[in-house]
């Protein structure tokens, strides 16, 4: 039900005597207590008593409400979202804290709620949004109601896929509390709410006015005609200097939340602590801030133009988002230009914008009125279409806590907001938008290239033929990547489109940096597409944020605008624009460590280094000049996480499509070795190069044999006919950037650095003593073979057999980087960084290369062996044996550890049973810490059978599913590039 009309004249009398209410109120930021602060003021106009229980200072309310009727007990209950500054949250320090606050204390919290609502003889419970006490209302015997547009679980939810799965049991704890809520009063611009069983959509709660523009710019001192933008950040950040030239001419900037020793330039003015907002912003002329109820609200309901920079890890963002863009409220200013002061362009379009937010924003009063009905014992009818509308939430809720961590969703086109928000249901007709009929890739001519019968790169052409800006339906309905896709490309002009697939490790893995033999499995049938442009900067189509931000130059400069396809929801931007100047110092390129600091700038769109920055590993590396603008759409299947190289993926399309589009010949294998560049140095990844090889030099269905010194391909081996290779995914994220992986390497070279200079000091003492017989360790060796090992280049050329006779028992178990660099200087690795207060594990990471190269040489052997249980049982034991070296440097997981297991007992149970097994191996892959666990078996249907087992015991275990890659497509030099072009329609 939208209850917009109650608290007309026809709402029922006021109780026959006054009512308790216990409101819990959120610490999480002051929009909660902002909206909080005009129900309570109804409520106790009308005679009610009201007890606040928050950690909100307790001046917020009694600046605003003086009466003794409101008491205030501070408690904190529940901790929000800790955030590392106004812009970023902490996700796994927020979920920590969480569990201090009110998961390790539940039972005492509980049993003190109870007993304090008794004491104050409550009536109504009400939350806003904190979740615990819906449980003590519930036990005390009181009903009770929250309010609000989001609820701690759905937030929670990506927290704990992209930091904290093991603190998975929080979303399901503080869902089960909620459920225990009798009515939620919902607000408009709401996330899914799955927990609640009855809702009722109410209209914006927002403050009212207390003067006119006119009386609030005359007591500031600013004329009618000036333009005004407030700065409303919720608090002054440390840190943020404000400078005069930020703002157009004649603006003045009121700043919100300053400190006392924040100094502003004349054309800012510090407005007083307790200055009231909502006059500030209905006599200003637009809003710069970040999104929160708060402040999205009052903007709707003032009509203001909103200027948003985007939040890490904040997933209420998108629903409030699409909220004020519905109503052309809005426009984001990218963080890199909202640091740098790149203010103008943003302002000048804003007050271009026509907010148009017609609905109620009675919001205060009709809730109050509900809560008093509920108090007094009335039934509250909520929405009859609640079920279904439950379902959704539900459904929208598990695809995020099931979906792949760190891999963002977007928000379903089914799921639109009431009709009491934005006058439109739910619809069907928006699930057609993405494909309806006539939009195929048969729109395209082919003028280079084969599709190679590759349906996914059919898919990809068909999602852009539905592109086209004309004819792109209802672009308020459409996700913002598809909209400013949509604008991305001249139909009328070639389109370079390149694809490489994701890749799944056999053996070698971490190895790679050491230069062992690798082999890696036939590249996936998960790839990712590119699609590049290049126009002259003059016929350039550009956003209007880009078009704005190039008027002072005339619109020659070349750009890059760049859009990312399933990057919608939360920590992620969808697009990314940037100068090609950008990337120069004077004449030069910049340096890789200044592009590494330009992209980290704004979390949202660090991922842009990966796309943006094989530009400047070819303007570096080969010296290639970018006059033109580029035109670039990123599209990818490959899941990000799972150790099945998402990023060696995107990189090697990227860098293929932009040699298609600019007349490169680069071939497969030096590709490959400058996107390494690209994640070393531009990205600071420090991972090897078979990611990139096998991406770019794979064949389907064949095994990718290299020696990685530093990138020769061997050989490529067909995959015996009766054994098959499948990657099950540990649901647990995997990030070459990581910390576990990047020590390991740093391990791995001071092993080296060890071996080498102990090599050295033998070869000094044969010498000295021209007598090799007389060192016990160097019976059987001279000095060449020693001078070889103290020039050591790659460890893996080091056999085990020299390693155990000579090294091995010199090699500390773990080393401190201060004593390492006072005994030996440095670990010689251009990638990683020695922290001299952090201690290594060195002797496991030094070993797992020497013995993982003589175990890939084996396995490499053995796959021409004849098809016997031997042989494949070999086979697995060499599979195995890596898993457990992975899991001595660090690099293992619950997860991997888990399906490992599941595979062995699978294994064992055949075989005690009498029967043939038809799996025999599993290892972790790629860079370990989580993500995809491959496994080897025969090609037979038990075979297939039994990794469905392995996934439902997974699943029974740890409430995640795990992902199956199975399939194979060609690498990116086998497919080459297409060079496509629009079709001319025929007119009607």
């Amino acid at each position: 039900m939208a209850a917009a009309g109650v608290g007309g004249a026809d709402h029922p009398p006021p109780p026959p005597r006054p009512l308790v209410f216990a409101f819990y109120l959120t610490g999480h930021g002051f929009g909660h207590a902002t909206r909080a602060i005009e129900v309570v003021r109804r409520l106790v106009a009308a005679g009610h008593e009201v007890h606040l229980a928050t950690a909100v200072p307790e001046f917020v309310f009694t600046a605003e409400v003086r009466s003794p009727r409101l008491r205030i007990r501070r408690v904190l209950l529940d901790c929000g979202a800790v955030q590392a500054d106004a812009l970023t949250v902490d996700p796994l320090a927020t979920l920590e804290k969480y569990r201090e606050t009110a998961v390790v204390p539940r039972e005492s919290i509980l049993r003190a709620e109870v007993e304090w609502l008794g004491s104050i003889k409550a009536d109504l419970v009400v939350s806003d949004v904190v979740p615990i006490v819906c449980r003590a209302a519930a036990d005390a015997g009181i009903r009770s109601v929250c309010i609000g547009n989001f609820s701690w679980d759905f937030i929670y939810a990506e927290y704990i896929m992209g930091a904290g799965y093991h603190h998975r049991s929080i979303v399901w704890q503080i869902a089960e509390d909620y459920s225990n809520c009798d009515l939620l009063l919902r607000l408009p611009g709401y996330c899914p709410m799955p927990a609640f069983r009855d809702v009722i959509d109410v209209p914006l709660v927002v403050r009212g006015l207390r003067k006119s523009r006119s009386e609030v710019r005359k007591e500031l001192g600013i004329e009618e005609n000036a333009k005004v933008l407030v700065f409303n950040f919720g608090g002054q950040p440390a840190g943020w200097e404000l400078k005069q030239e930020w703002l157009p001419d004649g603006w003045i900037c009121l700043v919100c939340g300053a400190s006392d020793s924040q100094d502003v330039p004349p054309n800012f003015i510090k407005l007083p602590k307790d200055a009231y907002t909502p006059d500030v912003m209905a006599a200003s002329d637009c809003m710069l801030g970040k999104i929160g109820y708060g402040t999205a609200s009052e903007a709707l309901a003032y009509k203001l133009p909103f200027v948003f920079v985007r939040r890490d890890y904040f997933n209420e963002e998108p629903f409030l988002r699409n909220l004020l863009e519905h109503h052309q409220s809005s426009i984001e200013m990218i963080r890199r230009d909202f640091l740098s002061g790149h203010w103008k362009p943003y302002l000048l379009r804003a007050i271009t914008l026509q907010p148009c937010y017609n609905g109620p924003i009675n919001g205060g009063e009709v809730v109050a009125q509900l809560l008093q009905d509920t108090a007094a014992g009335k039934k509250c009818i909520s929405d009859k279409f609640n079920g279904a509308r439950r379902l959704q939430d539900a459904i929208v809720l598990g695809y995020q806590l099931q979906g792949a961590p760190g891999r963002d969703i977007g928000i379903p086109d089914w799921y639109s907001p009431s009709q009491t928000e934005t006058g439109v249901g739910p619809t069907s007709k928006n699930v057609e938008m993405k494909g309806s009929g006539e939009s195929c890739f048969e729109d395209f001519e082919i003028l280079h290239g084969d599709l190679q019968e590759l349906t996914d790169t059919m898919a990809f052409l068909k999602s852009l033929s539905g592109l086209n800006g004309n004819d792109l339906k209802s672009p308020e309905n459409q996700p913002r990547e598809r909209t400013a896709a949509s604008v991305l490309f001249d139909w009328e002009k070639e389109i370079y489109v390149a694809r490489a697939p994701g890749r799944l490790d056999v053996m070698g893995g971490i190895a790679d940096y050491s230069g062992s033999l690798v082999l890696q499995a036939m590249p996936l049938r998960e790839a990712c597409h590119v699609a590049v442009q290049r126009n002259h900067p003059s016929k350039q189509k550009l956003w209007k944020q880009t078009q704005a931000r190039q008027l002072e130059n005339a619109g020659l400069v070349p750009v890059v605008q760049i859009v990312s396809f399933g990057s919608e929801l939360s920590n992620r931007a969808p697009t990314f624009d940037m100068d090609v100047s950008d990337l120069m110092d004077g004449e030069k390129p910049i340096c890789y460590e200044k592009a590494r600091e330009f992209f980290s700038r704004d979390p949202s769109q660090k991922w842009a280094a990966y796309v943006a920055g094989t530009i400047l590993v070819l303007m570096t590396e080969l010296g290639v000049q970018f006059t033109d603008s580029m035109s670039i759409l990123v599209s990818s299947a490959v899941p990000e996480g799972k150790g099945v190289s998402s990023s060696a993926s995107v990189e090697v399309a990227t860098m293929s499509a932009i040699a298609a589009a600019y007349g490169l010949n680069i071939n497969p294998r030096d590709l490959a070795l400058l996107c390494q560049k690209v994640e070393n140095h531009v990205v600071g990844a420090p991972c090897g190069v078979m990611d990139q090889m096998t991406s770019a030099c794979g064949e389907a269905n064949k095994l990718l044999a290299m020696v990685c010194q530093p990138a020769e391909v061997k050989e490529l081996v067909s995959i015996p006919t009766h054994m098959r290779f499948w990657g099950l995914d540990s649901g647990i994220r995997h990030s070459v950037g990581g910390g576990d992986y990047g020590s390991v390497r740093v391990g791995t070279y001071m092993g080296r650095k060890m071996i080498k200079c102990a090599a050295s000091d033998l070869v000094s003492e044969s010498l000295a003593s021209k007598a090799l017989v007389q060192s016990n360790c160097c019976k059987e060796t001279g000095t060449d073979l020693l001078k070889s090992e103290a020039a050591l280049e790659y460890l893996c050329n080091l056999p085990p057999h020299r390693y155990e006779a000579v090294y091995a028992k010199d090699i500390p178990d773990d080393i401190t980087g201060d004593a390492f660099l006072e005994k030996y200087g440095d670990h010689s690795d251009t990638v990683t960084k020695i922290d001299p207060k952090r201690c290594y594990s060195v002797k496991a990471p030094t070993r797992h290369p020497v013995y993982e190269n003589f175990r890939v040489e084996t396995f490499k052997a053995l796959l021409a062996a004849g098809d016997t249980d031997e042989q494949m049982s070999a086979l697995g034991e060499l599979m195995y044996q890596c898993h457990n070296s992975y899991s001595a440097c660090g690099l293992g997981s619950d997860g991997t550890d888990r399906l490992v297991n599941l595979v062995q007992e699978m294994q064992h149970r055949k075989a005690s049973e009498g029967g043939s097994p038809s799996l025999f191996g599993a290892k972790i892959t790629g860079g370990g810490s989580g993500g995809t666990v491959c496994v080897i078996g025969k090609n037979c249907a038990s075979s297939s059978e039994e990794i469905a087992e392995i996934q439902q015991r997974y699943k029974a275990a740890t409430g995640y599913l795990p992902i199956v890659f199975e399939g194979s497509s060609p690498g990116a030099g086998k497919f080459g590039y297409l060079k496509i072009r629009r079709r001319q329609r025929p007119i009607a």
